[in-house]
């Protein structure tokens, strides 16, 4: 076969292209994947398994995808940003074209015939004289032992038959009915469970009662190293029993209060802040017109996930193996490598589903916690499970932030300049990415880490409290500038879509506040700002689908629209809201422009899952502070939306298979709850600026 011209490799397969990496197919025939990405709900080995089987032309049942685990796996680093297809999808769709080449060639010699005369139909190859053989007869010779070349071509569009259908989701019928086990359900042999004891925010430890607690359970171990305190039982009850005890066997010196400390909940202006400029447009001129200001805040959000973290882990001399729903296998590896201060080969962390991961939760501390109390145990597992408490004060939260927005209006009402300025503290503390660890415990043990403060990638990266900040209008002026605090009272790290979802939610609201100044209708002014054709038929789809803006007495209807990190998914959000009590959503009208969906039946469901999550986020929840401490250690404390409260979603997508993968997971977020802030106002003619978006928050702008 001659060689062709060498295409470039997608980014991750170019960074480990050895195809045995990747792929492996055995003497049954049975193709197993080892991605580095991992499952968390949303579909993505079954998408994985789709984009294989099509290029292979095998059936989809004759393909696997193992966990993620830094024994097995390429380093495809976190599983995050609606990326996956967009890296892990197009590097399997190349592993598995080459892997198609490497049999075509084997059949080719095995039948003695030149590769053009073969063809390939449902896992088996066939050639001249109707010779055939399968992948699992040509395994055992065709190696796979090569690197990717990128010389072998994926199919175009139309000759896909898998992708693209609405294949039924490999993980479902496990989670539905038990076979498919969450971490929380492994029961390693000689399992034994643990639980930690939290140090307060700030506090020094004086003291531990030893003998009180020994003699309460002399059957439970007591773990210390530091401030960190454990303790290590045969079951989930007795362990909790003996956590009670030790808490009250503590002594802690609490932290001083500053005299004048600032206000926890939200960023203040004036709080000192490391300022830069995300993006400039146009000159320096001020130009002419109405101009407007208006100020928008999202409070401190919590994880909430309804699964509490849980880990599990084991010593067996110096090697560590991890059990962790982790979203990044390697870069826990990384971090617990420099706690446990060994090398990163002498660790494997495996990948274990966990119910609920909508960033950056605590599945990696309780994974540091799991290590630390194993430690004292050699050879034996040890459980550690978080506490609903531990679950909604200990993981990192979603940053509050303060967004001011100015436009001017030229007289014929079009916006001709636009200010954004934003506060907020850092929107990532991801393990693996610094040189000390981002794991909670790692700062109470003896030899104490640092506190990592969490920061912002950059915005060619995706950006953090900058995501979406930048207009995606056709405005010919804007100012976007950052004030990056440094919230000292508040762990914060990356919760879904980051910033996108605040500054989503200000701009649109923005948006509808200025259409109704200049006397334009909602889509009829977002349609005359921009010219991406693409963005005006997402909004232009939801409102058909929709039918009308038009309030009725009691239920007010909205519009918003953003496209994810201004280059991925585009996004139109119509909802409606009933106002006869508590502000609730009653129906959802999206439509999505993602490019190429793998599986739609999928992309649907992340996106009505995303736009539900909004809408909790939107209506219902924020962190509340007592004595400058998050005060939400309960669902008292922090509702979230109820099963009876979710809203009816339709979702259209928009069909592009010809178009790059943009990702759909976090699209959602931002348009839906702008869109329910909308709804309030047209319904009410209240403008709510401030997150949630409840009956309290609007008695207050009446007044």
């Amino acid at each position: 076969m001659a060689e062709e011209a060498v295409a470039p490799l997608p980014s991750n397969l170019a960074a480990t292209p050895a195809l045995d990496r990747w792929i492996r197919v055995d003497a049954s025939g049975l193709v197993t994947l080892f991605p580095g990405k991992i499952e968390l709900g949303q579909g993505i080995l079954t998408a994985l398994s789709q984009i294989a089987a099509d290029e292979l032309d095998v059936p989809l049942d004759m393909v696997r995808v193992a966990p993620a685990s830094t024994a097995t796996s390429p380093d495809e680093g976190v599983t995050s940003g609606s990326l996956s297809i967009s890296t892990s999808g197009m590097a399997i769709r190349q592993v598995a074209a080459e892997v198609r080449a490497l049999f075509r060639a084997g059949a080719a010699q095995r039948f003695g015939v030149a590769e053009e005369e073969l063809d390939v139909q449902n896992g088996i190859w066939r050639g001249p004289g109707n010779r055939t053989a399968s992948y699992a007869e040509l395994a055992a010779f065709v190696s796979l032992d090569v690197t990717a070349k990128g010389r072998a071509r994926p199919k175009p569009p139309g000759a896909r038959s898998v992708a693209g259908t609405a294949a039924r989701r490999v993980d479902i019928h496990g989670r539905v009915f038990g076979t498919r086990p969450y971490i929380h359900d492994l029961v390693p042999s000689g399992l034994l469970h643990g639980r930690v004891l939290r140090r307060p925010p700030g506090a020094t430890l004086v003291k531990v009662d030893r003998d009180r607690f020994a003699q309460r359970h002399p059957h439970a171990r007591l773990v210390q190293d530091g401030a960190f305190l454990g303790v290590i039982a045969a079951t989930e009850h007795a362990a909790g029993a003996a956590l009670s005890t030790l808490d009250a066997a503590v002594a802690w010196r609490e932290a001083p209060v500053a005299s004048d400390p600032p206000d926890p909940a939200f960023p203040a202006r004036d709080t000192a802040a490391e300022t830069s400029l995300v993006a400039q447009r146009g000159d320096a001129h001020a130009p002419d017109g109405r101009r407007i200001a208006r100020s928008y805040l999202k409070p401190a959000l919590a994880h909430a996930s309804i699964g509490p973290s849980c880990a599990i882990a084991r010593w067996e001399g110096s090697r560590l193996t991890v059990w962790s729903h982790t979203q990044g296998v390697f870069n826990l590896r990384a971090d617990l490598a420099v706690v446990f201060d060994i090398p990163p080969a002498d660790i494997t962390v495996n990948h274990a589903e966990g119910a609920g991961c909508y960033g950056h939760n605590g599945a990696d501390d309780a994974a540091l916690d799991a290590a630390l109390l194993a430690r004292a145990t050699p050879g034996a597992p040890v459980r550690v499970l978080w506490s609903r408490a531990d679950e909604l004060t200990a993981s990192p939260f979603g940053a509050p932030m303060r967004m001011d927005l100015a436009a001017t209006l030229s007289s014929a009402g079009d916006i001709v300049d636009w200010r954004h300025d934003l506060w907020s503290s850092g929107h990532t503390a991801r393990p693996g990415r610094a040189s000390t660890p981002a794991l909670l415990a790692s700062y109470d043990i003896a030899h104490a880490f640092p506190p990592l403060a969490a920061s912002d990638p950059p915005l060619s990266s995706g950006g953090g409290s900058d995501r979406n900040a930048v207009p995606g209008y056709d405005f010919p002026r804007w100012t976007i500038t950052k004030h990056q605090l440094s919230h000292a009272h508040l762990r914060t790290s990356s919760m879904r879509s980051l910033g996108a979802f605040g500054n989503v939610f200000a701009i649109e609201s923005f948006m509808d506040e200025l259409a109704e100044l200049a006397g334009s209708d909602p889509l009829a002014f977002r349609l005359r700002h921009t010219s991406d054709p693409r963005a005006r038929h997402v909004m232009r789809n939801a409102f058909a689908m929709a039918g009308e803006l038009t309030a009725a007495e009691g239920v007010g209807r909205g519009l918003a629209y953003a496209r994810y990190k201004n280059t991925g998914g585009y996004c139109a959000v119509v909802a409606e809201v009933d106002l006869e009590r508590d502000p609730r959503a009653t129906r959802l009208w999206i439509a999505a422009d993602v490019g190429e969906t793998i599986n739609p039946d999928g992309v649907v469901n992340q996106i009505e899952g995303g736009a539900i999550q909004a809408v909790s986020w939107a209506l219902k929840e924020g962190v509340g502070f007592g004595d400058r401490q998050p005060d939400c250690g309960s669902w008292d404390r922090y509702p979230i939306l109820r099963f009876s409260e979710a809203p009816v979603v339709v979702v259209n997508l928009v069909a592009r298979p010809e178009a790059p993968p943009l990702g759909a997971g976090e699209i959602a977020q931002g348009p839906t709850a702008a869109a329910l802030a909308n709804a309030i106002g047209a319904a009410l003619g209240v403008r709510v600026r401030q997150m949630p978006l409840t009956r309290e928050q609007i008695l207050a702008a009446m007044e």
